[in-house]
């Protein structure tokens, strides 16, 4: 009996540690998504490096789309979002393309031959990528002006179609 009585003391106590350790770890951050606010990051722009962050777009609707020059699908979709940027000039809207490229070269390459003229941020160490929870390019985040995301967006898209637009649109309306 009292080696029973030591068996359930000693895996009471492992029990507990357990329980104590895995308290003890932080919380993991929720997955962002809609509803959840837009983690914080600056970065450095790609045409003089001052940096950004994305605080300072509060009050502003933001497609955040993080890419790289290699992937295939995110060169796909980067047409549209040039054009979606201009139709949405002078909207209280902006549209921040985080490169996770290891090199700011062929980024450059890119926003020549692709003649893009919206902000590019540099995240070489996918700070911002890891902070976002990104696993496939492209993935991209509408985020409203009170830094919430408002959707999530997995893979390309043809960014100035209709249904796009539109949603960013209603979005900047109620911002005028």
């Amino acid at each position: 009996m009292g080696s029973r009585l030591g068996v359930f003391v000693v895996l009471g106590l492992v029990a507990f540690g357990a329980a104590v350790v895995l308290l003890a770890q932080p919380a993991e951050s929720p997955y962002v998504d809609a509803g959840v606010e837009a983690p914080a990051f600056t970065l450095p722009r790609l045409d003089d490096e001052t940096a950004l962050a994305l605080e300072s777009l509060r009050g502003r609707v933001v497609l955040l789309n993080f890419w790289a020059t290699w992937c295939k699908p995110c060169e796909d979709e980067m047409p549209s979002m040039e054009r979606l940027y201009q139709r949405l000039e002078g909207e209280p809207f902006e549209l921040l393309a985080v490169s996770v490229d290891a090199a700011d070269a062929p980024v450059a390459e890119f926003r020549t031959r692709f003649g893009l003229s919206f902000p590019i941020l540099l995240d070489p160490e996918r700070t911002a990528s890891r902070a976002y929870q990104t696993s496939r390019y492209p993935e991209s985040f509408l985020v409203g002006a009170d830094g919430v995301v408002v959707e999530r967006y997995i893979g390309p898209r043809t960014w100035d179609a209709p249904e796009y637009e539109q949603r960013i649109r209603k979005l900047t309306t109620v911002l005028r």
